[in-house]
């Protein structure tokens, strides 16, 4: 690094880095829980089948060390039962009787959906 700032000055290495770094970086993305938890799933599955990291990694566009990282962030949470990391007992069944809530809405949505087209249809 010293041998490159002696021949490239400052105003190089600056010059460097801002092409450089913009290009050939990604973004920092944020994955939700849920993706998690399901990437790690489907990493264990595909490893019991003979998959490797790489290939789910690969398909999920995520790097192997990363899925590592989540399968042994989730390992406390999985041993306990909960869907996501960190969640108390408490927070889950509220977290689910919400999604129990949106999905009798929706169900009875189709319905009124259905017996609309039904006298449409008629």
């Amino acid at each position: 690094m010293k041998k490159a700032n002696r021949k490239l000055g400052s105003a190089g290495l600056a010059g460097l880095a801002g092409s450089a770094g913009a290009a050939g970086r990604r973004e920092r993305r944020d994955f939700s829980a849920e993706f998690k938890v399901e990437a790690v799933r489907l990493a264990a599955e595909r490893r019991a089948a003979g998959g490797t990291l790489t290939q789910v990694g690969r398909e999920l566009d995520v790097r192997p060390d990363q899925l590592r990282a989540w399968a042994r962030q989730l390992g406390g949470a999985s041993e306990r039962g909960a869907a996501f990391p960190g969640e108390t007992v408490e927070q889950e069944n509220r977290r689910l009787r919400r999604e129990v809530a949106v999905l009798r809405q929706e169900q009875a949505f189709a319905k009124k959906v259905a017996v609309y087209f039904a006298k449409e249809s008629r």
